[in-house]
Parts: C-alpha cells; sequence; structure tokens
C-alpha cells in the first residue's frame, strides 16, 4: 500500500503496479495542510491520526489500506480551506480544477486501475468541479459525505464526460440539515443545496439518506448494520457513525457486490422533510449553534 499527500502544487507520483484501486479522499472544511494545527494529513486523511481530537477518524485506514501491496493506493488531497465561507467556496472550484489534473495524470499512467474518490462538506464541491473538468471518464465511484455544494454545480459536473461515466453517491442526513441552512445563508445561491437531493438526477446518481429508519432496515438487509443515529445534529455523522465505513469501503472497493440499481431499489424513494428530525423553536436555537462547534476538525 502506498499513502500520497498531495496539494494543488504536489507532482504527481509514479504509482508501483498493482491489482487494487486508486482512492482519493478529499477533506472538508477548516482543514489546510498549510497549518501544522489544521493539517488534514496528521487528521482524517492520515493512516495514525494526532491523538486527542473526536473527529480524527483515519479514512485510508478504515477504507481498507492496511500496507499490503493488493490494497491499492491511497491519495490524500489537501488544499487551503480556512477563511470565511464565501471565499473558501470559491477556492474549491481551483482546487478541484487541479485535482482533474492530478486524477487526468493517475488514468494516463495506470489506465486498468479503476479510480475512486470520496469527499465531505465543501470538498464534494472540489470533487464535482473535478469532474466537470475531467476530458476522459476517469473517474469510477464517487461517494460525497454531507456536501455543501449546490444542484446546478453538481448537474454540471454529471453533464462531463466523466460524470456521465461515473456512479456518484450522495450522503445526507437530517442531522446535517443546521449547516445546510447555515451555507445557504452565508453563500447565497439561486440553486438549492444537496442535502435535499438532486432532483432530476440521471441514472448514475443516487442520493441516500443515512439516517432514515428505511434506509438503516435495508442497509442492515445488505450486511451493514449502522450504530443508531443519536444525535439531532451532526455534521460530521456521515463518517463517525460506526458502521459506515464498511458501507463505503464495500462501495468502492466491491462494487460487483453491490450495484447501484440493487441499492437503489432496496432504498426508500423518497428522503423525510427537512427538520423532521429537529423540532426548532426559538429558545433552542443558541444552543443548538453552540452545539455544532463540538467536534469540529478545527
Amino acid at each position: 500500500m502506498a499513502l500520497h499527500a498531495l496539494t494543488a502544487h504536489s507532482p504527481v507520483p509514479h504509482l508501483p503496479e498493482g491489482p487494487g484501486p486508486i482512492i482519493v479522499m478529499v477533506h472538508g472544511y477548516k482543514f489546510s495542510p498549510d497549518m501544522p494545527r489544521h493539517d488534514p494529513f496528521e487528521h482524517i486523511l492520515s493512516m495514525t491520526p494526532a491523538p486527542g481530537r473526536r473527529s480524527a477518524v483515519s479514512w485510508p485506514r478504515h477504507l481498507g489500506f492496511r500496507g499490503r501491496s493488493e490494497d491499492g493506493v491511497a491519495i490524500g488531497y489537501g488544499w487551503h480551506a480556512r477563511g470565511p465561507i464565501w471565499r473558501v467556496t470559491e477556492a474549491a472550484l481551483e482546487a478541484g480544477a487541479a485535482l482533474a489534473r492530478i486524477i487526468e495524470a493517475l488514468q494516463s499512467r495506470h489506465p486498468a486501475r479503476p479510480i475512486h474518490a470520496i469527499a465531505h462538506s465543501l470538498d464534494a464541491r472540489v470533487v464535482l468541479e473535478a469532474m466537470a473538468r475531467l476530458e476522459a471518464p476517469a473517474l469510477n465511484r464517487v461517494i460525497l459525505l454531507s456536501p455543501a455544494d449546490w444542484t446546478d454545480h453538481a448537474h454540471a459536473a454529471l453533464g462531463s464526460v466523466a460524470g456521465d461515466a461515473a456512479e456518484v453517491f450522495n450522503i445526507t442526513a437530517r442531522e446535517n440539515d443546521l449547516f445546510d441552512t447555515l451555507l445557504a445563508r452565508a453563500v447565497p445561491q439561486a440553486a438549492p443545496a444537496l442535502g435535499q437531493g438532486l432532483p432530476s438526477a440521471p441514472g448514475n446518481w443516487l442520493d441516500i439518506q443515512l439516517d432514515h429508519p428505511q434506509t438503516e432496515a435495508a442497509l442492515a438487509r445488505l450486511g451493514h448494520r449502522l450504530a443508531p443515529s443519536s444525535r439531532a445534529v451532526c455534521h460530521w455523522s456521515s463518517y463517525l457513525r460506526p458502521g459506515v465505513f464498511a458501507f463505503y469501503k464495500r462501495l468502492l472497493r466491491a462494487p460487483e457486490t453491490l450495484p447501484m440499481t440493487q441499492l437503489r431499489a432496496a432504498l426508500p424513494t423518497q428522503m423525510q422533510p427537512k427538520w423532521s428530525r429537529l423540532p426548532l423553536v426559538p429558545a433552542a436555537k443558541p444552543a443548538i449553534l453552540r452545539a455544532t462547534t463540538k467536534g469540529a476538525p478545527a
């Protein structure tokens, strides 16, 4: 196994040949490889994250990278995602353009190896921008965790050559409704956020509300029993919730065992309404807003 930490300015490494996939992992808002305290390569994109942080779960380790050549190659992609959210939202497009160049180089050098991507929060925007810019069908499967992006950008990405060929799994939750609302107020857009799913999505896009009781039951029948959803508000449950990474690992490492068509047929056809898990009352809002800062990567 090789774990490579890349940024927009990193040279693309020459990877050893082997049977395993290339999995590109992209962090979310508030990380920056330029700042040691906020370095994603010491956090979720590390095999051994620095201790003492609740959200420091090793993505590569939970996706099956154990140091064996057959595991494939883990690519951690980092960029400066700190500052005002409106500014970082724009910078995400530049980070996506750089990521597209990296994926193009990887696909050109290793055309027989599948390339997958997984991203959280604002970095869903990075991956979708990369997809929109790719001029070849370079991505196989993409998992977006609590994406902080908008439906018009997703449709544009799916209309590209790479977007038409990839399978995209949009992992949402009613636990993230408050964050979608805060994003909409901080960075107003004409299009709705992806937290409520993608209307008129093509067949290679699948919305999955992770905290829907019917979703939980369906995943259990497919062999993926998740820990109970215990939080009304959480932006990180899409990767902190026990059991979810076994599901993501299967999607990326054994796609033939769980085709999108089979998964779609097993899941509920509609998401639960926004705020359905959180009856907001004015007196509760300050406490809820304070609670959202707990467990943040920063």
